[in-house]
């Protein structure tokens, strides 16, 4: 099936954040009709409330694939919508979790370019939504979290949009492995690192985890 996008979705309300550190929170977030603007800091009509861990150049927009949110919906008995993530993208036929870090998909023909940055990290504030006992520990053992995206040009999206991987780095570290950072190759982390356009948080996040490992690999030093 050629990728497309299945839904484009905005916050709906703001609602209360019951297990979240702030008092409210954007994640409900549901499909809209028609073209929606994308520009540098995210979709039109969109917004956050944790502007510490979410938003910004490099969180700008949040994807996630159709096919994963029906594996869930299997396993949890229910309907899910799209947007029930917190996603501003449904996405159909496009890898996500096997998506590169620095990879660009092309939207539709109105020259929206995005850009994967990094892994979406699950928190207290998605269980909290998603009302399922043990929900972050189960989200990440699953390992399809998402990618978060930076807006390389500007443009508009709207349902049904075709999409296609524009380019692709050659070190091809994928969200998926740095979504389980611990369980990642030293080398490869090291090859990403090289990515002229790595997102701070994740460069310090597979900083921190190489320094670890040669803490534990040498502990004299």
């Amino acid at each position: 099936m050629p990728a497309r996008v299945s839904s484009v979705n905005v916050v709906h309300a703001v609602i209360p954040d019951v297990l979240g550190d702030l008092d409210t929170t954007a994640i409900d977030k549901r499909p809209v009709p028609g073209r929606v603007h994308v520009r540098r800091l995210g979709v039109a009509g969109d917004s956050q409330v944790d502007t510490r861990h979410h938003g910004g150049p490099d969180q700008a927009v949040y994807a996630y694939a159709r096919e994963d949110l029906d594996w869930w919906a299997g396993e949890l008995g229910r309907e899910l919508t799209g947007g029930c993530f917190g996603e501003n993208l449904t996405t159909v036929g496009l890898d996500v979790t096997g998506a590169a870090i620095g990879e660009r998909w092309q939207v539709g023909d109105d020259g929206l370019l995005l850009e994967v940055t990094m892994a979406r990290i699950p928190c207290a504030t998605f269980q909290g939504w998603m009302g399922e006992p043990r929900w972050v520990k189960r989200f990440f053992a699953h390992g399809a979290p998402g990618a978060y995206l930076r807006v390389i040009g500007e443009g508009t999206a709207a349902a049904g949009d075709a999409m296609s991987v524009a380019s692709r780095p050659q070190h091809g570290v994928t969200v998926g492995e740095v979504f389980d950072l611990q369980h990642a190759d030293d080398e490869r982390l090291r090859s990403l690192l090289d990515e002229p356009s790595l997102a701070d948080d994740l460069d310090a996040a597979v900083q921190r985890t190489l320094k670890a490992r040669a803490r534990a690999a040498n502990p004299s030093r």
